[in-house]
Formats: C-alpha cells, sequence, structure tokens
C-alpha cells in the first residue's frame, strides 16, 4: 500500500507519524479558492481537489494508492478564516476571537484506488465507488470534523508578542494550539487533533478496511 499525503503541513505528518502510517507526501498545488460558502462544505471541497490533482499526477500504479487530502479553516460567525496574508492581518483576527467562542473545521478526502497487479472490492456504505461493477474502481471517503475552541481574552500587547513571533502567518484563524498560544486558549470542544490539523482518529477508522 502506497500512502500519500496531499499536504506540505508539518503537523499534519507529525499527526499521520504519531498513528503509525508509513506516508509519503507530495504537495498539492491547487488554487484554494472554492464556490462553497459554508465552512464545512469549504473544507470538503478542497480536500478532494488536493487529494484529486495528486492522484492524477501519480498515474496508474501496479499497488495499492491512498491519497489523504486535507483542508482546515476557522470560521467565527459564520465568516471564514483562512491563514493571515500578513502580521496586520493576523493580528487583526486575533483581536476579533479574543475572548470569543469558534468553529475549527477540518475537510478530510480519502481516495483509495487498488493496485494494477490486484483489486479489492471494500464493502461499506460509506464508500462511493466511481465506476460500475468494478472492484478495481476508484473509492473515496469525504468528511469533516468540526471542533469548538474557547480563547480568553488577549490584551494588545499579547496580540502583538505572538504575532511578533512569525507562529501566526501558516496556520488558520492565525494560532497555533499546540504551540506557545496554548496559553490563552480557555477549553475546546471536540477532537483536539483537529484543530491541530487532522482528525487522526476519524481518519484511520475511515481507512482501515484499506489498511490492512
Amino acid at each position: 500500500m502506497r500512502i500519500i499525503l496531499a499536504s506540505a503541513s508539518p503537523r499534519r505528518r507529525e499527526l499521520l507519524s504519531q498513528i503509525g502510517l508509513d506516508f509519503e507526501v507530495i504537495v498539492s498545488e491547487v488554487e484554494e479558492k472554492v464556490g462553497a460558502m459554508l465552512p464545512e462544505q469549504v473544507v470538503e471541497e478542497l480536500s478532494v481537489r488536493k487529494a484529486e490533482a495528486v492522484l492524477g499526477a501519480i498515474g496508474d500504479s501496479a499497488e495499492d494508492v491512498l491519497v489523504i487530502g486535507a483542508d482546515t479553516v476557522v470560521a467565527l460567525d459564520g465568516q471564514i478564516l483562512g491563514k493571515p496574508g500578513s502580521p496586520q492581518e493576523a493580528a487583526e483576527m486575533l483581536r476579533r476571537l479574543s475572548g470569543r467562542n469558534h468553529g475549527v473545521y477540518t475537510g478530510v478526502a480519502l481516495l483509495y484506488r487498488p493496485g494494477s497487479a490486484g483489486s479489492r472490492d471494500v464493502p461499506g456504505p460509506s464508500v462511493s465507488t466511481e465506476g460500475s461493477g468494478d472492484s478495481g474502481a476508484l473509492q473515496r471517503r469525504i468528511f469533516h470534523e468540526r471542533t469548538d475552541v474557547a480563547f480568553f481574552s488577549l490584551a494588545e500587547e499579547e496580540i502583538a508578542f505572538y504575532v511578533a513571533t512569525g507562529d501566526c502567518m501558516d496556520k488558520a484563524g492565525a494560532y497555533g494550539i499546540q504551540g506557545m498560544f496554548a496559553r490563552y486558549v480557555k477549553g475546546i470542544t471536540g477532537d483536539y487533533n483537529n484543530v491541530v490539523g487532522l482528525p487522526v482518529g476519524r481518519l484511520y477508522q475511515e481507512a482501515k478496511e484499506w489498511l490492512r
């Protein structure tokens, strides 16, 4: 089984390694613009596009292939907060999140393609199979997880200090819960790993029939 993570995120790499998967990384370069509006739809659509781009790039294979695409956003009052484009934008995001609750959404797309050397038919209602009567056809599972996060109130000097570290710049919502910003997190409801960038518990449960 060849497992491919279609993401450059070091945090997603760490999480997949943590659950014992042997995988490689091929970064998808798709444009992160979608027609969907709801955060759960946005992350699912982007995760699928990333996974499809990588699967198409690698071509046919004699071995089974599982491509994992993922995307994470923060949503506050119905508005999606992605990665900040500047330190000023990061500071503004943190001001908006200060003392508030918000949702973190991660979409995951699992694309499984049996290799040309042999194929397995994988049953289950959550599997969508492309093609008719072909056990070697592409199969996919697409889902999202939401975790609710509450912040303590942030003083201006705390925001300025954190933004100056640069840790905010490659993260949705301009913060990383697994780093020093944890000092400002009041609590979470849901999967902690989902906030880091990948709900690996559910991912494994969705994919384990293919991983046997």
